[in-house]
């Protein structure tokens, strides 16, 4: 069996925490007892320099769970750098790394068949929203328009799939060649030249909280998605600052 950490970026997640990552260890736990990943796998908190409580419910629950791991960044330094920084951190002690937000979103339960196509061979598992009802008509909208309009751009994206998704110690370590800061990653994952599947599911509503992507936050991504077209890769991992402050291992 391959050993699997579940990374999970937080930013403020003070609410959906007590809800969520209880959630997130019963489905890390039915993995392992199952037999579909290793003892050893472990759920990964990135903390994205929060202003609320979140450090703190996640040195509790590391206390109180052997299972529970957590990085600490510096300082809010965004969405995709928060899950570089869990994918990097996980790459050096697991198999594989798969991604979730905090707010459950994506469905916990569609990491069974993820997890069944990488260990049937698949290098990256990309979860793609395959119904979206819990959205309201704006978001559904204005997802649609970034996913086209990054297109155009030249970035090779695969539709309604965002950043839930399971990629192998060597798909991130390949993954690194495009460095480690500020990257769009939905982006970048179709052009590793690796063997790649996807999983449906359907979008779910938040456990707690509200969306932390704001319009500037959204149009940033959008214009990291543009030059995310135009990179090329690097011989070799360009392992470059991931703001690590804190972390808690086991």
């Amino acid at each position: 069996m391959k050993s699997l950490y579940i990374v999970v970026p937080c930013y403020n997640e003070a609410e959906a925490l007590p809800g969520s990552a209880p959630v997130l260890l019963e489905k890390l736990r039915a993995l392992r007892d199952g037999g579909r990943i290793a003892p050893q796998s472990r759920l990964l908190f990135v903390d994205d320099g929060s202003a609320d409580a979140t450090w703190s419910i996640l040195k509790q629950l590391f206390r109180a769970n052997p299972e529970v791991c957590a990085l600490r960044l510096t300082k809010n330094r965004g969405h995709q750098n928060a899950v570089m920084a869990g994918m990097v951190t996980a790459a050096r002690h697991a198999d594989a790394a798969l991604t979730i937000d905090a707010d459950l979103q994506d469905d916990p339960d569609a990491m069974d068949a993820m997890v069944d196509a990488w260990n049937a061979g698949a290098e990256v598992v990309c979860g793609v929203r395959d119904r979206r009802d819990t959205d309201t008509f704006f978001k559904r909208f204005t997802a649609r328009a970034f996913y086209t309009l990054v297109r155009l751009g030249g970035a090779k994206t695969i539709f309604d799939h965002a950043d839930f998704r399971l990629m192998s110690a060597g798909a991130i370590e390949k993954l690194c060649c495009f460095g480690t800061e500020d990257l769009f990653l939905r982006g970048l994952v179709t052009r590793l030249g690796l063997p790649l599947e996807t999983v449906k599911y359907d979008r779910r509503a938040r456990t707690a909280g509200e969306s932390k992507y704001t319009l500037k936050k959204m149009l940033h991504l959008a214009r990291r998605g543009f030059e995310s077209g135009r990179m090329h890769p690097a011989a070799a991992p360009q392992i470059g600052e991931l703001y690590i402050g804190e972390t808690l291992l086991q």
